[in-house]
């Protein structure tokens, strides 16, 4: 029933989050987002710390493809204007500093990234729609 790498508990996991997401609310959307950017960061400083290569780059280019194609594409720069435009050049700015951490296995450098994204991600979390009501 479950390829060789697959528990039950993973596979429950995994259709956990995959129903999350297909019933997520464009807000809770881009909160799922910045909690897959800060684990997978979170998970490649544990890997850094270890002394594990691979497994820290597959880590922090997760987070960098979460934070380029997920909540950088998700901007709209025309209703969003001057603040959209900063928020994509912080997210270039993290991806750079993720880059820069996985080159030099630079774990301040991730911590850096975390502490930004957790900013904004609590910033999203006080204009959330649903609780306004």
């Amino acid at each position: 029933m479950f390829g060789s790498h697959t528990s039950p508990a993973r596979a429950y996991a995994d259709l956990g989050r995959e129903s999350d997401i297909n019933t997520a609310s464009p807000h809770r959307l881009i909160v799922l987002l910045f909690e897959g950017a800060e684990t997978a960061i979170n998970v490649a400083k544990v890997h850094a710390e270890r002394g594990n290569i691979a497994e820290r780059g597959a880590s922090l280019s997760k987070a960098i493809d979460i934070i380029s194609n997920g909540l950088k594409v998700s901007l709209d720069m025309e209703k969003g204007g001057i603040l959209a435009a900063r928020l994509a050049a912080l997210y270039d700015y993290m991806v750079s500093r993720l880059l820069f951490a996985n080159m030099k296995n630079d774990i301040a450098a991730m911590k850096e990234v975390l502490s930004l994204l957790g900013e904004i991600h609590d910033a999203w979390n006080q204009i959330d729609p649903d609780k306004q009501k």
